[in-house]
């Protein structure tokens, strides 16, 4: 039998930064975390790292760049996130900036949010994808240079494994022996969030069968080595 999942609580931190690939990424993915925290009385603040303008989503006319951008500061106001910052770095290229580049805006965001503690994707994407990556590596590292601990949002195995039997989806899971937190959270407001990216949340879409298959639960692993 996997051992469980060492909490069921988020840490208590005050002001808490959410660090992002592209727009949706606060939503789709973290959405039901922010607003977990949120819920706690945390200031949730997000950096996104790029406009998102390499999608292969389009589901709406015009300019995915411009788009996305709209969409990601109405999908905040929803979930009642207090900053956000939107860089430009290229979208799909992240893993060939320089990392002290993306560590110094990670860096930057959480010193004027009062960040306290850093959350990301796990450091496998979740998904593969090379910017989540490389989004991650930003948070761990700029973690590590701050002192601030850094929780990567996961997926159970199990799941991982369904949404691959089902979609040949490349998303990345962990036993609950490997998961440190999995908290129960409600959907609501990721729900409306993510009704925020029209030019995403297209019908048939993975994240959606994703969002099925985790119920009420979320799951995170410490990125680093505190336990703040």
């Amino acid at each position: 039998m996997n051992a469980r999942p060492q909490s069921t609580l988020l840490p208590s931190w005050g002001s808490v930064l959410a660090v992002v690939a592209h727009p949706d990424d606060e939503s789709f993915g973290l959405g039901a975390i922010i607003d977990s925290f949120i819920a706690t009385g945390a200031r949730v603040s997000v950096l996104c790292l790029t406009h998102g303008e390499a999608s292969s989503l389009h589901g709406v006319e015009g300019e995915l760049r411009d788009l996305r951008e709209g969409e990601l500061r109405d999908a905040a106001q929803v979930l009642g996130i207090t900053n956000v910052r939107l860089a430009s770095y290229p979208d799909g290229a992240l893993a060939t900036i320089a990392l002290e580049d993306l560590v110094g805006d990670v860096v930057a965001a959480a010193i004027a949010c009062g960040a306290v503690g850093l959350i990301a994707f796990d450091i496998s994407g979740v998904t593969g994808h090379p910017d989540h990556i490389r989004a991650t590596e930003a948070a761990v590292a700029a973690g590590a240079t701050s002192g601030l601990g850094v929780l990567g949002w996961t997926l159970p195995v199990e799941v991982a494994g369904r949404l691959a039997e089902e979609f040949g989806a490349p998303f990345v899971g962990h036993d609950n022996g490997e998961i440190h937190i999995a908290v129960e959270v409600s959907r609501t407001l990721q729900m409306r969030a993510v009704a925020c990216h029209p030019s995403q949340a297209v019908p048939g879409s993975v994240l959606w069968r994703r969002l099925e298959l985790l119920g009420d639960l979320e799951h995170l692993r410490w990125m680093s080595s505190l336990r703040a």
